[in-house]
């Protein structure tokens, strides 16, 4: 075995677990999980099934990722944040074939106590706020708060905000700005916000 658990968690026989991944108190990981290398698995975390994470995902305590869900590598789930894969619950009708899937792309960031509606995608190293309601596709790089969330700026791949607008100028073509982190310069385009150039302190 070359993850870890505590001895209160429960990983199912047929669950996948890779090097270095640490699974803590109360969490449950179902038999058809795919968990990537070095992740980490808080108290009272739930795996469904059909769900695949990739490396070096943190998974604070009390989130339950659900069937259909996806978490690409470096994802962040903050505490008690909730993900959803039934648009219209009702307890007295059947409605696992009408699952709907939901993509986290790598690096993104999930806040505290956030819900993601259940067929959006997030993009990579986008940043959803504490106590957001996310029902809608997010942007890479994009900051995104409130119920329903609405964007309200743009963030690094370190998790600094840039000094960028919402979107391009009429009268220009290109914008840039430098992440004082890294070093890393970033363009925002027609498309959105991408990284431009690495810098030396990345």
């Amino acid at each position: 075995m070359t993850f870890w658990k505590h001895e209160s968690a429960i990983v199912d026989d047929g669950a996948q677990l890779g090097e270095g991944t640490k699974v803590w108190h109360f969490a449950h990981v179902s038999p058809g999980a795919r968990i990537g290398a070095g992740c980490s698995l808080g108290q009272g975390v739930y795996v469904g099934n059909d769900v695949s994470i990739g490396d070096n995902v943190r998974i604070q305590n009390n989130v339950s990722v659900y069937d259909a869900v996806t978490l690409e590598d470096d994802v962040f789930c903050g505490p008690s944040m909730v993900f959803t894969n039934v648009y219209n619950p009702r307890a007295a009708v059947a409605r696992k074939n009408e699952y709907r899937r939901t993509l986290v792309r790598q690096g993104a960031t999930l806040g505290a106590n956030c819900t993601i509606v259940c067929g959006t995608t997030i993009g990579a190293y986008a940043f959803v706020g504490a106590g957001a309601v996310v029902n809608a596709d997010v942007a890479p790089f994009a900051l995104v708060v409130g119920v329903p969330a609405r964007q309200i700026g743009w963030m690094t791949r370190h998790g600094e905000r840039l000094d960028l607008p919402l979107a391009l100028p009429t009268d220009t073509d290109l914008c840039y700005a430098e992440c004082k982190q890294t070093g890393d310069v970033y363009r925002l385009g027609p498309d959105g916000v991408a990284l431009a150039r690495q810098g030396d302190r990345s």
